[in-house]
């Protein structure tokens, strides 16, 4: 599938037209870590000019960008709040919150607010919080409006929810449940009834994506133990692979679509490319290459002119070839944290965000890594958010605070 068939793919499974420099949902408007119409500055500044900066709380929930508002998901005390604000000057335009549990060590330590990220289609917000609350809102509104709230799931995995919701037309797609015990489910839009689930493994810790392979629309994401494909119409398993995380290891990256294959990666697994194909009224899964020296922890791939850059399990960013049955391209020797780190493509340069900063420019080369520039961009000791940008502007969520800033 080519890349503007996938834009198109995605804009329609959004159910409404995403303006070229939204970033309506995990991922952005493809949810493949694409920026649309990014176009770099011929001489790159030495710092970022900082425009605004407002507190809204913990979490690791990647804003949403819509229509000039910012839809932001995090925890203030002993609730979690969803803040719409003014892209352009902080202010607040109205706030929902709701209250949920503490969250106890380790995950309360640093980790007490939400994962999952905002999804923006059709006049309405969704998000998916840490205890499995779904939540629906009117996003077009001068005030709060709560549309529904489902809260029928009430186990969670060992480290929270963490799926970011897909909606997808008249349903939002998300992974709720506990660890043995979930569900791949699509919830109607209209009032957040189920209108399928697929109950036959746990949720990892990765978002769903939206593919057409073998000409059928289906859902695809790594569970707790294997990656599967099921249908978008009834949730039917059309294939499934296993993908077992052993000892500190975790399916927590957003799988890859390639035209007709699927390209997943895991800590301590690496990453492999698998070709989807029907064969009559069934699926195959044949396992086209697969790479074991470099895997993904916490981060999620992009993929560039048949070129996988990612931030590795061990901290550092990398380049595999696609094309060339995933060969390491190279691997940085600089070493940014933990695994956690966040990548996108912005046309002629790859942006990537691990977790201990700074903001990395880099350009996409085949040969070697080739660094741009790099800019400090929080002041908090880690950021997990996806940096959003949108022509001249990036808009950074650390730990606290939502911060944007210009290249102008």
């Amino acid at each position: 599938m080519k890349r503007a068939m996938v834009a198109g793919f995605a804009v329609f499974i959004a159910g409404a037209a995403v303006l070229a420099q939204d970033w309506p949902q995990w991922r952005g408007p493809s949810r493949d870590g694409k920026v649309e119409g990014f176009k770099a500055p011929s001489s790159w500044p030495k710092e970022l000019a900082q425009k605004w900066q407002v507190k809204v709380g913990s979490g690791d929930s990647t804003p949403a960008l819509a229509g000039g508002k910012l839809y932001v998901f995090a925890r203030d005390g002993g609730d979690e709040v969803t803040i719409c604000l003014n892209a352009d000057t902080k202010e607040e335009i109205w706030r929902d919150k709701f209250a949920v549990p503490a969250i106890p060590p380790p995950s309360g330590r640093a980790h007490a607010g939400p994962r999952a990220s905002p999804a923006v289609a059709d006049g309405k917000v969704v998000t998916v919080g840490v205890t499995g609350v779904v939540s629906c809102l009117a996003a077009n509104k001068s005030e709060k409006q709560v549309l529904w709230r489902n809260e029928s799931y009430k186990s969670v995995p060992k480290f929270y929810t963490a799926a970011s919701p897909l909606i997808s037309g008249d349903v939002v797609i998300t992974y709720l449940g506990g660890e043995g015990s979930g569900a791949l489910v699509a919830l109607n839009m209209a009032d957040g009834s189920e209108k399928w689930k697929w109950p036959d493994e746990g949720p990892g810790y990765a978002s769903p994506v939206m593919a057409e392979l073998g000409g059928v629309k289906q859902i695809v994401t790594l569970t707790e133990k294997s990656i599967i494909g099921v249908s978008a119409a009834d949730g039917k398993l059309l294939w499934q692979v296993p993908f077992v995380a052993s000892g500190m290891n975790y399916n927590a990256a957003t799988p890859i679509i390639d035209g007709q294959t699927v390209i997943c990666t895991g800590a301590g697994r690496g990453t492999k490319a698998l070709k989807i194909e029907k064969q009559g009224d069934k699926f195959q899964a044949t396992e086209l290459w697969a790479n074991k020296e470099v895997g993904d922890q916490f981060s999620s791939q992009v993929l560039k002119d048949g070129l996988l850059f990612g931030v590795s399990d061990k901290g550092n960013i990398y380049c595999l070839s696609a094309k060339d049955e995933g060969k390491t391209a190279w691997t940085d020797a600089v070493k940014y944290g933990r695994g956690y780190g966040a990548m996108v493509d912005a046309g002629t340069v790859i942006m990537a965000l691990p977790d201990t900063g700074p903001l990395v420019v880099f350009k996409p080369d085949a040969k070697a890594y080739a660094e741009v520039i790099k800019y400090k961009v929080s002041d908090t000791p880690s950021t997990y958010a996806t940096p959003v940008i949108s022509g001249g502007k990036i808009f950074i969520k650390d730990q606290d605070n939502l911060t944007c800033w210009s290249l102008e």
